[in-house]
C-alpha cells in the first residue's frame, strides 16, 4: 500500500521508498521519511496531502505519496 492511499489521522511504518530518482530519495531522507519511520496523512487536498513525519508537517504531491509504501 502508499501513502496515497492512506487514511488521514491514522499512523504507518514507511517500509520502502520506490523510486530509481537518486535525487528524490536524498530530498525524502533529509525530511526524516525512511524505512521504520512512523508517518501520518494530516490532510489531503486536491493533488497532494500534508504528512506529519518526526515533529515536521510537509505538503507532498501525489507523485511523492505513490512513491512511499507503508
Amino acid at each position: 500500500m502508499t501513502l496515497k492511499q492512506a487514511k488521514e489521522g491514522e499512523v504507518y511504518i514507511i517500509r520502502d521508498i520506490v523510486t530509481d530518482d537518486e535525487e528524490l530519495n536524498a530530498f525524502l531522507f533529509s525530511l526524516g521519511c525512511y524505512s521504520g519511520e512512523p508517518i501520518t496523512v494530516v490532510s489531503r487536498r486536491r493533488g497532494s496531502c500534508v504528512v506529519s513525519i518526526k515533529d515536521g508537517r510537509y505538503n507532498i504531491d501525489d507523485q511523492l505519496a505513490e512513491a512511499i509504501c507503508i
